[in-house]
This record gives structure tokens, C-alpha cells and sequence, in this order.
């Protein structure tokens, strides 16, 4: 017990709200709504089939399924519509492996961030020490990138491939009975696949997060720190001496013409007149 509280005591939960410790908060959060919107799924359909004899119709024939979806081990009993009769009936397709994947995914995502987490609070002197921390978390943080782009494009096809496995209009074409025309089928409750919905939504969240994620733990590697830092400062050029004394010793041409010689030409017009 002293352990655990020096660790809380030394712990650095102001990591948790820096990009790099609160990005990793919301991917253990989102991650957890994504394996389990898919692994807790369970849904059912109704379909009635009504034969011309009355005694031999089934008005509500209701058929579960969930996860991991393989269809094709989900039977039920139809009418034949002659003499009380029944047949077993099969839905079509296995869509386990999209399905497991996924969740498999969501759920070594949720360990390695909590896991990540722990690493952030408790020990991030020893993460960034050698750098070694960084790169790892870099490379594991491409891989789950990676990983939910796969896994949620797969899961997104496999759910589109159970919806139209369990519509209620195909699983009455798979009814002998209603391929007559003295018998009506019809559906009478559809499943409802807005949890499903939402597991693919937070598998392409989780892809957005672990994917921008990555710009935060590359800066914690150190690999481009050299590439931002600020150029060195540049001595401007000093002026030439010869520029500076041409400058100094410049004067304005029409400045010496007003000290040379001026005529006098009131002088001379009364020289003029004196001689006369």
C-alpha cells in the first residue's frame, strides 16, 4: 500500500492534459465503446408465414442471432404448409472473422493505452530516457493505426453482409412455403442494428485518434528537434570606407560656384559713364 501511494504521490497527471497524455485518455475511452458495441450485440427478427389452412400457419417466427455472427449455425423451424409439416431452416453466412478481428483490435488497443497511460504518469523520466520510450510508442501507435483502418473497413463490409443476411424479405425467399401464392409472408419485426452502427463509427474514431496521435509522439523522439530550431543570427554587412569618405567629402557642385567670382556689373556701368 506505501508503494502505490509514493507512486500517486510522484505521479505527473499533468501529462494527461498535454496532446500526447490526453489524446491517449480519449483512445483507451473510445476504444472500449468500440469492442464492446460489437462484441455485446445480440439481435432477433420476426417474420409470420400464413398458410391457406389456417392450423398450419406460423404467424411469429422469431429468430435470434449475435456475436461473432455465424449465420450460417443460426436455424429455424418454417411451415411447409401441408399436413402440419415444418422444415428446418439455415440462415446464410459467416462474418465471424470481421467481426472477432475488430474486436480483438479494440480490445489490445484499450490494454496498450492504458498501459501507455500508466508508463506516462508514473515513469516518463525512463520513457524519454535514451529515447527509446518514443520510438517504440511511435512504431506501436502506426501499427494500431493501421490496424483500425483495416479492421474497421472489414467490420463496415461484414456488417453490411449480416444486414442483408438477416433483412426479413431475403429470409422469407429461403421458405419453400412462400414461394406459392396461396401463402403470405411477410415480416414483422426488423432487427435493429444501431449498435452495430455505432461500433463502426467509434472503429473509424479510433482511427482518426491513433492516426493524429502520431504527430505527438514524434515530437517526443527528438528526430525533429534539430530542423526546428532558429537560424543564427546575421551580421549586416558593414558600409565600404571608400563609400563613407565619398560620402563625407561630397559637397554640392552649385555650393562652390556661390564663393567664385561674381561680375560686378554695377561697377562697370559706372566706369562707363565716367569715361564719357
Amino acid at each position: 500500500m506505501d508503494v502505490v501511494n509514493q507512486l500517486v504521490a510522484q505521479g505527473q497527471f499533468r501529462l494527461l492534459k498535454l496532446p500526447l497524455g490526453f489524446i491517449k485518455v480519449l483512445q483507451w475511452f473510445f476504444s472500449i465503446f468500440a469492442f464492446s458495441t460489437c462484441g455485446s450485440y445480440s439481435g432477433m427478427f420476426r417474420v409470420s408465414v400464413e398458410c391457406k389452412n389456417r392450423t398450419d400457419s406460423d404467424l411469429s417466427i422469431e429468430v435470434e442471432f449475435a456475436y461473432p455472427f455465424r449465420l450460417h449455425q443460426v436455424y429455424f423451424d418454417a411451415p411447409t404448409c401441408k399436413s402440419g409439416d415444418k422444415e428446418r431452416l439455415f440462415l446464410v453466412g459467416d462474418y465471424s472473422s470481421s467481426a472477432e478481428f475488430f474486436v480483438t483490435i479494440g480490445v489490445f488497443a484499450f490494454l496498450y493505452s492504458m498501459a501507455a497511460i500508466s508508463i506516462y504518469v508514473f515513469f516518463f523520466d525512463k520513457y524519454k530516457e535514451n529515447n527509446k520510450g518514443p520510438l517504440i510508442d511511435l512504431g506501436v501507435t502506426g501499427v494500431f493505426a493501421f490496424m483500425w483502418l483495416v479492421s474497421s473497413a472489414a467490420w463496415a463490409k461484414g456488417l453490411s453482409d449480416v444486414k442483408t443476411a438477416t433483412d426479413p424479405d431475403e429470409v422469407i425467399t429461403l421458405i419453400s412455403a412462400c414461394k406459392s401464392e396461396e401463402t403470405r409472408c411477410r415480416e414483422v419485426h426488423d432487427p435493429v442494428m444501431s449498435g452495430l452502427n455505432t461500433s463502426v463509427a467509434f472503429g473509424f474514431i479510433n482511427l482518426i485518434l491513433w492516426t493524429g496521435n502520431l504527430w505527438f509522439v514524434f515530437k517526443e523522439t527528438g528526430i525533429i528537434a534539430p530542423f526546428m530550431r532558429a537560424p543564427p543570427p546575421q551580421d549586416k554587412p558593414a558600409a565600404p570606407e571608400a563609400y563613407a569618405q565619398q560620402g563625407a567629402y561630397e559637397q554640392d557642385p552649385y555650393a562652390s560656384n556661390q564663393g567664385g567670382y561674381q561680375p560686378e556689373y554695377n561697377q562697370q556701368g559706372y566706369n562707363q559713364e565716367a569715361s564719357e
